[in-house]
């Protein structure tokens, strides 16, 4: 394409259509101003000073991955209400990523699975932990009987520490396998 064919794809505005559009964006600006007069007010020096009064400070680690960033969460009533990035960490250095920054509300999700849970019939069902692992052990015992070690495979993953990943290795080992990756490399 020329120059002048690029041209002819270009909007065009006039003057007047102009004017009319900032006129239309003048009046709905003022229209909001207007409806938002004495719906907030400002907070108090309390208020600022300390917002969730009762609530304790608590310093924990971002689990989002293995670098573990701080964090210092802020508790009330056994609930986690705000964050802040922990200063004085010495990974972080006083910040953390955008997963970090919404540790909280991963926390605080209602999808969250809290407990181990299994699909019968098309509906979803709640475990106790002693059940699912139970579970877990006899298909992996059945699957190394039936189809050899080397049918399992082990996927580390970026939350694990150096031990962690050891003690990993160590039971894909036992299990008889190396059949053992990271999750990174997927």
């Amino acid at each position: 394409m020329g120059i002048n064919e690029f041209d002819a794809l270009k909007p065009k505005v006039g003057r007047r259509s102009f004017l009319k559009m900032a006129a239309v964006a003048t009046a709905s600006g003022a229209t909001v101003a207007f409806g938002n007069e004495g719906v907030t007010r400002k907070a108090t020096k309390e208020e600022i000073k300390n917002p969730f009064p009762g609530s304790t400070s608590v310093k924990t680690i971002c689990t989002a991955c293995s670098v573990g960033c701080g964090i210092i969460a802020e508790v009330q009533n056994g609930v986690w209400v705000r964050q802040e990035v922990a200063q004085d960490h010495p990974i972080s250095l006083g910040g953390h990523c955008c997963k970090g920054a919404d540790m909280i509300d991963m926390v605080r999700s209602k999808v969250r699975l809290k407990q181990p849970m299994v699909k019968e019939k098309g509906q979803w069902k709640r475990l106790t932990w002693d059940v699912a692992l139970d579970r877990i052990a006899d298909k992996m015992k059945t699957a190394h009987e039936t189809a050899g070690p080397d049918s399992a495979m082990f996927l580390g993953s970026a939350k694990m520490c150096n031990e962690q990943a050891y003690y990993f290795r160590k039971f894909a080992a036992m299990y008889g396998t190396n059949n053992i990756d990271h999750q990174a490399r997927i």
